[in-house]
């Protein structure tokens, strides 16, 4: 039995009871030769022999699952998201897909705070100003008594509310999928959309990545954002219209933006980086030595599952 292990975070070099466990399971583990997320023509030849993929950021589309070998039969994502992974074409071949939730939620959680402060105080900027010789003076904004508003509330999303209200914030949300009455057990006030952006000074964003959610913030919802408020991503790139949002940072009324996650990564030559109210982090928002263990134990334990269960 043979699997292949994409996640950048997890090389033959790692320490990782999980790592071990899955060397201990299975015949052969072959780690991603590039240390970067995977081109579907890298990927295609790695899964002509493996039984299994413990699979990172890369694109698992229709494409690359036909060209699979036969034997593949389960994708077990590093992570919370499939959207990486095309759902119909892995039904298609009878390949399992499974995901790590709520195994990287705090970590998430505490980036989208982290970057709140950051936007909040112009930190990168004044840090920039004062290694290259400066001593500026700079006006930043108090979190506390603002208005946090929190698009999507599973178990990132509630991280997130339960430590601004910590921090004295006022926190609204809005999930359709999740009922008004759990929404209000969080101590969140659940709003329709357009509300929650009309009276949040911080948006942050932490929903899966659909066809309905693909630009879900677009130009009209910036337009609909209080002058002046700061947007965090820390979700899915597609989330964001970034050709608005750059509208929206030249126009001033977007007052500061913080991006985790990009509509191509990396983000080479984006328009965004032209304005100092932005702030971009590559993608690490599970990147913490507990994230990785925990999402590394449930990602093995997952795919040995379908493996042993399947038989092989």
């Amino acid at each position: 039995m043979k699997v292949l292990v994409t996640p950048t975070s997890l090389t033959p070099e790692s320490p990782l009871a999980a790592l071990r466990r899955l060397r201990e399971s299975v015949d052969e583990v072959q780690f991603n030769p590039a240390r970067v997320p995977l081109e579907p023509a890298q990927l295609i030849p790695l899964l002509q022999d493996v039984d299994g993929v413990i699979a990172g950021l890369d694109q698992f589309s229709a494409e690359v699952l036909r060209a699979a070998g036969p034997r593949l039969r389960v994708i077990s994502r590093y992570g919370t998201g499939c959207d990486r992974v095309d759902l119909a074409a892995a039904a298609e071949r009878g390949i399992a897909v499974t995901t790590t939730p709520g195994a990287n939620s705090v970590a998430v959680a505490e980036l989208a705070l982290g970057l709140m402060f950051a936007l909040a105080r112009r930190l990168p900027g004044l840090d920039r100003a004062v290694r290259a010789g400066g001593w500026p003076r700079s006006q930043g904004l108090e979190l506390t008594g603002k208005t946090l508003g929190v698009i999507g509330l599973g178990a990132i999303g509630r991280n997130v509310a339960s430590r601004a209200q910590a921090l004295g914030m006022t926190v609204v949300g809005y999930d359709p999928f999740v009922a008004d009455d759990a929404v209000v057990s969080a101590g969140v006030e659940p709003l329709p959309l357009p509300e929650l952006l009309g009276r949040s000074d911080v948006v942050t964003l932490h929903v899966p990545l659909q066809g309905a959610t693909r630009h879900l913030i677009d130009a009209g919802a910036l337009a609909a954002m209080k002058p002046g408020a700061l947007l965090l991503n820390t979700s899915r790139g597609g989330l964001v219209d970034e050709r608005a949002a750059a509208a929206a940072l030249e126009s001033g009324h977007l007052g500061g933006l913080a991006l985790d996650a990009y509509e191509t990564e990396p983000p080479l030559g984006s328009p965004l980086f032209a304005y100092d109210n932005v702030i971009a982090t590559p993608h690490t928002g599970a990147h913490t030595a507990e994230a990785v263990e925990r999402m590394a134990e449930a990602a093995v334990t997952n795919l040995l599952a379908v493996l042993y269960h399947k038989g092989s």
